[in-house]
Order: structure tokens, then C-alpha cells, then sequence
């Protein structure tokens, strides 16, 4: 049985969602909460939104927390919002 199943916080990248969000062409277009961007289906430009800050920007177990891959994903999008 596993105990440690993350904090609330990291949970829109442990389990992303879809969100929608509006194209500079003016369409809604869907992004995953665990995204910073996206390729509009309507204008074929990317769509970028920013990333909110999360407990995963100051924890010591984030990478164990939401796991390698997505902790390496996340840190990139980190990177890119400053």
C-alpha cells in the first residue's frame, strides 16, 4: 500500500486536466493544466499562458513527489514564466 500519494499542490501536473484558453486569433482552444503552451488547431500559431506557482517551486520532494519526468517538464515551464 502506498502512503504518499503527493500533496494537493502538485496535483494539477501529477493528474493534468484540460483548460481552455484564448488564441491571440481570438478561438478558445484547449491546454493541459500540466502546459505552458500549445499549437492553436484553428490558427496553427502557438498559444502560451503562464503557469501558476506551486508548492513544487520550493519543496525538497517535488521530484519524487510528481516523478522524474514530469518534475524535469515542470522545471523547464518554471524556467520560461522567471
Amino acid at each position: 500500500m502506498v502512503f504518499f500519494e503527493g500533496c494537493p499542490g502538485s496535483k494539477r501536473i501529477r493528474e493534468p486536466f484540460p483548460e481552455t484558453i484564448k488564441c491571440r486569433c481570438g478561438e478558445d482552444i484547449e491546454i493541459w493544466s500540466d502546459e505552458i503552451e500549445t499549437v492553436c488547431p484553428h490558427c496553427g500559431k502557438k498559444a502560451s499562458r503562464s503557469m501558476p506557482q506551486s508548492c513544487l517551486d520550493w519543496c525538497k520532494m517535488a521530484k519524487e513527489c510528481i516523478g522524474p519526468g514530469k518534475y524535469t517538464k515542470y522545471t523547464k515551464h518554471r524556467d520560461v514564466r522567471g
